[in-house]
């Protein structure tokens, strides 16, 4: 039997087919949230979020993809229009406010908001630091939002007043208006304001790191303190109800501000917050969207949260943390491959529809592939949930692509060391892998040196190394968790190590699955779901994956079939 081997290559270029196919250029490059694939005939509408949370994130995926599969034209059009959607429309307190389209009633600027806009702000100046106007507008944007904070400075309780040791910080409300401000009448609704409010804390502490910016620093310690404490929005083994994407997205924030500062009581609150999130996850990443909300058998997988699950795992690895990396590789290879959509034979499409009214029709099926889902059940994407595919999922995973790609093969104290597996050429080296069907990586090195292989627990212990065709006794980095050998330019080192099909039980989500497992990648789960079937991973099954421009368009009626694979 043969099975799909897992490549991050293919499912960026997958993801940059749908960004540019889901880009308005008639509205600047503004990218559409809204899609309806169910629809007959599918459409995608504009909405308010287009111009506020998907700009910033969809100019961080396209510089991921930048990243992994290099610049092309077009993308570096995305990107370009992208950025200027970002630098436009800023406004009172250095807040980036949504625009007036005819779909958009008052406009604001949400925190939560300004969570997606500060990052790609500090990407814009890792990427070019004399690029001005994005350290204006990041530089304003911080203090702006420093300058509308509630500072709690004194506690005036029962027993007396006291002097608070150490900077609080909370918004008045989680939006503000750009005519009139803070209007306690106005809220989005959302809810869970301490949390949501304080997304921006990882790119605050970035923000930190990158220009030495003070103020990113005291408002993320402010806000830090206030979230670990009078807010009581965590107890006191850091669990919480409510919004899973705000809450890991949060802790790996803390894992950051810990590692930056030194101060353990950030790092410690993170990774505890990312264990409670990982006690409702499976080992593959399927990860609930809201935690004791709902019943957990009616909870759904968005892929923002797995991209929060691979941001933490890779905060805590920077923190010296190496147990993590075996998650972030499950996490990257299984769940968030799969939440990626591939199969739109279920797609009506109606190309005789002019575009009108922020609403486009024609090739749906074909822009839709390497779009991420916003709901994906353990075993499959359910179409009649809401966001089967979704805008803000589509900026999140590919920035997840990015994170994992950068990691496949690094420098540890002198050792090239290969983490992730997936192909990979670079000028130093290539990276072969044969899983899931064998159990053996190879890596071409390009320059002499010290190169090997991280191990993992599903290697089992009877792995070995194999360069140029021999077998040769390993080196183990003062931890043990890597296997090396010294090696000379155009040398093949192998790991080998034996690999079978392992049945498994998991609960999770409210029930008993049974996963089927080769090495780190999941290749089958029961019971099987609707309506499009996921880890459904025998090549004999799958006619694997074909970019857009290699599937054949039959017309409106085209039903296919209702699962990315055929039915076993």
């Amino acid at each position: 039997m043969r099975y799909t081997k897992y490549d991050l290559k293919n499912e960026a270029e997958l993801a940059l087919n749908y960004i540019d196919g889901m880009t308005d250029r008639a509205y600047d490059y503004l990218p559409f949230w809204l899609v309806e694939p169910h629809k007959k005939p599918a459409q995608a509408e504009h909405c308010k979020v287009d111009d506020a949370e998907l700009v910033g994130s969809w100019f961080e995926a396209v510089d991921s993809i930048h990243s992994i599969l290099g610049e092309r034209e077009e993308s570096v059009k995305l990107y370009e229009g992208f950025r200027r959607q970002v630098l436009s429309n800023w406004g009172e307190h250095g807040l980036r406010f949504h625009k007036k389209y005819p779909w958009t009633h008052t406009i604001h600027s949400s925190f939560h908001e300004m969570g997606y806009i500060l990052p790609a702000l500090n990407r814009m100046i890792r990427n070019n630091p004399n690029d001005e106007e994005a350290e204006m507008r990041a530089a304003g944007l911080v203090r702006g939002m420093r300058s509308l904070v509630i500072s709690r400075e004194v506690k005036t309780f029962w027993s007396g007043d006291s002097i608070e040791k150490n900077p609080v910080y909370e918004f008045p409300n989680d939006v503000y208006l750009e005519d009139g401000g803070f209007d306690l009448t106005r809220h989005t609704g959302r809810g869970e304001q301490s949390i949501r409010n304080a997304v921006s804390l990882h790119a605050l502490v970035d923000r930190y790191v990158i220009a030495n910016d003070e103020v990113a620093l005291d408002l993320a310690i402010g806000m830090s303190n206030y979230l670990l404490g009078v807010s009581r929005y965590f107890n006191y083994k850091f669990e919480f109800f409510g919004h899973v994407h705000s809450a890991a997205w949060v802790a790996a924030g803390l894992i950051y501000l810990g590692r930056v500062t030194g101060i353990e009581k950030y790092s410690n609150a993170g990774e505890k917050i990312y264990l409670y999130i990982r006690s409702m996850t499976s080992s593959a990443g399927w990860v609930p969207e809201y935690a004791q909300w709902h019943r957990p058998e009616d909870e759904h997988c968005e892929t923002c949260c797995i991209k929060d699950l691979v941001l933490c795992t890779y905060e805590l690895i920077l923190s010296s943390k190496n147990e993590y990396w075996d998650e972030m590789n499950r996490y990257g290879r299984n769940q968030l491959s799969e939440n990626q959509v591939r199969y739109t034979g279920y797609v009506e499409v109606d190309n005789t529809k002019e575009d009108a009214d922020g609403k486009t029709y024609k090739n749906l099926d074909k822009r839709l592939v390497g779009g991420y889902t916003g709901g994906s059940e353990p075993n499959s994407i359910s179409l009649t949930r809401f966001r089967s595919i979704a805008g803000c999922c589509v900026g999140t995973g590919p920035i997840a692509l990015g994170i994992l790609w950068n990691n496949v093969a690094i420098d540890i104290d002198g050792v090239l060391t290969v983490n992730i597996h997936t192909d990979k050429e670079t000028d130093s080296y290539k990276l072969t892998h044969f899983m899931p069907d064998d159990g053996r990586i190879a890596l071409t090195v390009k320059k002499d040196g010290k190169a090997g292989f991280r191990l993992y627990p599903w290697m089992s212990e009877e792995w070995k190394l194999v360069k140029n065709g021999e077998q040769i006794d390993a080196l183990f980095s003062e931890n043990g968790e890597v296997a090396y050998a010294q090696l000379k330019a155009g040398d093949v080192l192998e790991i080998v190590f034996p690999i079978a099909t392992v049945e498994k039980k998991e609960f999770f989500a409210g029930r008993e699955y049974t996963e089927y497992w080769r090495g780190g990648d999941m290749i089958d789960i029961l019971p099987r779901g609707e309506h499009v079937r996921l880890y459904q991973r025998d090549n004999k099954m799958t006619k694997y994956y074909p970019l857009p421009s290699d599937i054949e368009y039959r017309g409106p009626n085209d039903k296919g079939p209702t699962q990315q694979s055929p039915v076993k």
